[in-house]
């Protein structure tokens, strides 16, 4: 039996937010039983800003500081997010590699999505790297975030066939498409079995 509490969102961006406004499209129609509490962006240019503030959500800019090191920035998060005392941090395009400390204190409860089929193609520019190595299929994984980039456990993928004429613009936009329906539905399920003391994210 699912819980009547909430289930608290903190959700954190860099750009577009396109996940972000995947996720908010859920809740508003009922498949996501969730409510985000906060946004916060390392960019205040981040255009996910925006589609918070519509949505009503509070959004907020944590910007890096200059010679600030990645722990002391961690600690200006730490300290944003604590008065929402969210259950569920979501990477929603965080363009920042977060800290050991950071990802201690949330163990658990920190997801990502990945725009390839881990433990395939870690990093950076993966759509290109997927048609460089001439595979046949491509897709998006959520995944737990723990101190390895991109090494946490599967939570869902979802996979797409690599087309003849695909470019990486093409299969990203392709690879979209699956994150939107995929991190809704991961977090759904996280919703009804985090709290489950069966969960090991590592």
């Amino acid at each position: 039996m699912i819980s009547d509490t909430p289930f608290k969102l903190a959700i954190l961006i860099s750009g577009e937010g396109s996940n972000l406004q995947a996720i908010i499209d859920a809740i508003t129609r009922g498949t996501l039983d969730a409510r985000i509490d906060m946004v916060i962006s390392n960019k205040a240019s981040a255009r996910g800003l925006g589609r918070a503030r519509q949505a009503g959500i509070p959004a907020v800019v944590v910007a890096a500081i200059k010679g600030q090191s990645r722990e002391e920035y961690d600690q200006r998060l730490l300290d944003t997010l604590a008065p929402t005392a969210p259950d569920l941090i979501v990477l929603a395009g965080f363009m920042r590699i977060l800290s050991a400390d950071f990802v201690r204190f949330y163990k658990g409860r920190i997801i990502n999505i990945h725009p390839s089929l881990l433990p395939a193609y870690k990093g950076m520019d993966t759509h290109q790297r997927v048609l460089d190595a001439g595979e046949t299929w491509h897709g998006a994984t959520v995944h737990f975030v723990t101190e390895k980039l991109d090494d946490g456990k599967t939570i869902i993928q979802s996979r797409i066939p690599v087309e003849p004429d695909d470019t990486a613009e093409s299969l990203q936009q392709r690879v979209h498409i699956e994150e939107h329906v995929i991190y809704p539905r991961a977090i759904q399920w996280l919703r009804e079995t985090l709290l489950q003391p069966a969960i090991d994210p590592l």
